[in-house]
């Protein structure tokens, strides 16, 4: 099943604002850091934070008030990073094994003044302490049936996974279909749009929703 919704425009443009001094860090520090390549500065903007901050667009109706969020392999703080500075009101764990990593995390979050709800693991999502949170993300880590038990792990009874993707999101939640539904769960493609200068979705997310077993 697929679902077809829009960012709100002026979300868009209010997200931007509240990017204005993550995206010189990502740009920057991110880049000589290996975090993110120097070809992806010229469209940072739509294809990277665009993209992160359409899914957590309150209209949109993917990531509820004041969720608690684990960002799974969160890399240079994409989507968590987005989504703590668009939304105050979410508490982000983000989880990454690689030490480089989880240093420009933590200095990013510090300098932008969001510690107090901001957490950094450094692990592997398999090893880290599950974190009972009623949303886990991922964006560009494995494939969906990679993700899937490590994001279970994560995820509190009746939660909700997003799992930010690309072209091959279908295929992806095809391949492990079964596996979420022996789990209880019920998922489906939502494409966000407008379409970029490409053709393609603003975003597009695997999005599973979990029952809460009694």
């Amino acid at each position: 099943m697929t679902q077809s919704v829009t960012v709100n425009s002026q979300w868009l443009a209010q997200s931007r604002e509240q990017l204005v001094e993550f995206h010189p860090l990502v740009a920057g520090d991110g880049i000589t850091r290996g975090l993110i390549g120097p070809r992806e500065i010229p469209r940072l903007w739509p294809r990277h934070l665009d993209n992160c901050a359409a899914v957590a667009d309150p209209d949109v109706d993917l990531v509820p008030q004041a969720a608690t969020v684990v960002d799974i392999g969160s890399g240079a703080g994409l989507p968590g990073v987005v989504w703590a500075l668009v939304r105050p009101d979410l508490r982000v764990t983000l989880i990454e094994p690689l030490s480089r990593r989880t240093a420009f995390l933590q200095e990013t979050v510090n300098h932008l003044g969001i510690a107090d709800r901001v957490i950094v693991l450094r692990g592997r999502g398999q090893d880290v302490d599950p974190c009972s949170a009623s949303i886990v993300t991922s964006r560009a880590v494995a494939s969906m049936s990679a993700l899937l038990e490590v994001s279970q792990r994560h995820l509190a009874p009746g939660g909700r996974v997003l799992a930010i993707k690309g072209g091959r999101a279908m295929a992806e939640l095809a391949e492990c279909r079964d596996t979420i539904r022996d789990s209880h769960g019920s998922a489906e493609v939502v494409t966000i749009g407008p379409p970029g200068a490409d053709g393609h979705p603003l975003a597009t997310v695997i999005k599973i929703d979990y029952e809460e077993m009694s």
